[in-house]
């Protein structure tokens, strides 16, 4: 079985696709080191999803704070799955740029993961995305993608 076969045991936002969708999606199309990141969909929408980076003493680097190559591959896949959300279902695609902005450190909380879609062409997609230590006001990183539909 495959993504696309899923019934959302959930009914789907308009335009989107229901949050189990997108975590058998990221289960059924991501390398096995991405899946160890525990990453889990907490929302998703036509334009807007939102992911959660467990936190994980392993992810760590010295001095307990969160790696940024952790939170750049969780900004990297959550846009990713935002391209989905707003397709309807998986579809091939690959990063063609990313820029991340490290703001402040997290250690100890998960990070939520907002990806909002600013633009979503034929051919390529852009997106926006702040990582949010959980219970934080100000972000602890925020990112800018592109990527370009292959299918």
């Amino acid at each position: 079985m495959t993504s696309a076969d899923l019934t959302p045991q959930t009914p789907a936002p308009a335009g989107g696709i229901a949050p189990e969708a997108l975590d058998a999606i990221l289960r059924d199309n991501f390398a096995p080191w991405i899946q160890r990141l525990g990453l889990r969909v907490e929302e998703a929408g036509e334009r807007r999803t939102v992911l959660r980076l467990p936190w994980s003493d392993e992810l760590a680097r010295e001095g307990g704070g969160l790696s940024g190559q952790a939170m750049m591959a969780a900004a990297d896949t959550a846009t990713a799955l935002a391209v989905c959300a707003a397709r309807g279902g998986f579809v091939p695609m690959t990063t063609v740029q990313q820029s991340t902005t490290f703001q402040r450190p997290v250690s100890g909380r998960d990070v939520l993961v907002d990806v909002r879609i600013t633009k979503l062409g034929r051919t390529l997609a852009f997106a926006e995305i702040t990582l949010t230590a959980e219970g934080a006001a100000e972000p602890a990183a925020q990112a800018t993608t592109v990527y370009a539909l292959l299918g």
